[in-house]
């Protein structure tokens, strides 16, 4: 998704337009200076929690509008103090719950990014993806399992599973990668 969708406004200042549009991590959309005095206004020592759901915002990503407004006198001090946010807090860790709760928003943006011939992921990214889905499948249909499903019926099948949730997760963490290094100062 590169821009809110229709009717959205942001949650700090309720406008029916939202001005720089930022998407955050719990998937919520806001003006880009309504976030930034959020984050201001509270501790800069840590991320901000998002006015709608608390939850604590660790990535903003802009929309496609704000990306091309971003040299515009009046946007470019906005964009900038995003980019700050994103690189103090992008990279810090996090729990295993909150990565949890960001699967949503990695999976839209990656999907709508694999389809957008404008915007098109990383090579490197791409074949990350290709490598880790091929060797799940590889594992899948071949011959040799941890857990065989011949002796052990059912349950034989959680060492695939297992093996799925593992790609999973590294294609998560590096579509995670791609988006800090693009937005993050």
């Amino acid at each position: 998704m590169t821009a809110p969708p229709r009717g959205e406004r942001c949650a700090v200042c309720r406008g029916a337009d939202i001005s720089v549009p930022h998407q955050a991590n719990c998937s919520h959309w806001f003006c880009g200076h309504c976030i930034v005095g959020v984050w201001l206004h509270g501790s800069v020592l840590r991320p901000s929690d998002c006015p709608l759901c608390r939850r604590p915002i660790t990535l903003l990503v802009p929309s496609e509008v704000a990306s091309l407004l971003r040299d515009e006198p009046d946007i470019a001090p906005v964009v900038e103090r995003i980019e700050q946010y994103n690189g103090r807090f992008a990279g810090a860790p996090h729990s295993a719950i909150q990565w949890l709760l960001d699967q949503p928003f990695y999976i839209r943006r990656m999907l709508t990014e694999f389809r957008d011939t404008r915007r098109e992921p990383p090579l490197f990214f791409k074949i990350q993806v290709m490598l880790a889905v091929a060797l799940s499948l590889l594992y899948l249909v071949s011959p040799i399992d941890l857990l065989p499903e011949a002796v052990l019926g059912y349950s034989g099948l959680l060492d695939d599973i297992v093996v799925f949730i593992v790609a999973y997760a590294y294609i998560s963490a590096a579509y995670r990668a791609v988006l800090v290094a693009r937005h993050a100062a």
